[in-house]
């Protein structure tokens, strides 16, 4: 039995819709991880980005577990000594709410070239409102998918 390789002709890509209002932080960036990857995908193969295109709608509304609003600081500049500490919740009341989804999403991803690439195919928005109607993208319902199953 041989080892299947998918080659870049065979990779299909699909387009997701996610909207994050409502969803713990952690869990909405460990599936969008999965999807930019592929590993959802019988086909997967490590090496080639197999992932679909991921959109995340509604990133300022995100939810966190615990006190991770208020006494969760972090922030760099890229540049040493460029350390300005900001909570997550100054982060998501600021300019740029998306940033907190969008870093969570990366840091679930392999520090290499190719989750930089894969990185290019997620698309994150404060708002309800996103410009990629005309790719006609399928939506995919976290919030079902999190449901802790209960004992009746």
């Amino acid at each position: 039995m041989k080892t299947y390789s998918a080659t870049p002709a065979e990779i299909d890509k699909k387009w997701i819709l996610i909207d994050a209002e409502g969803i713990v932080l952690g869990r909405l960036a460990s599936i969008v991880a999965m999807r930019l990857r592929g590993k959802h995908k019988a086909t997967f193969t490590p090496s080639m980005d197999m992932g679909d295109n991921v959109i995340i709608i509604n990133a300022e509304k995100i939810q966190m577990t615990g006190k991770k609003r208020e006494e969760h600081f972090y922030w760099h500049t890229g540049y040493p000594g460029g350390i300005k500490s900001r909570t997550k919740e100054q982060i998501l009341e600021g300019k740029h709410p998306e940033r907190i989804v969008t870093m969570a999403v990366k840091r679930m991803l392999p520090g290499n070239k190719l989750s930089r690439v894969q990185m290019t195919n997620l698309r994150v928005y404060a708002g309800a409102e996103h410009p990629h109607e005309a790719q006609n993208p399928d939506v995919l319902d976290v919030a079902s998918m999190n449901k802790k199953n209960t004992r009746s």
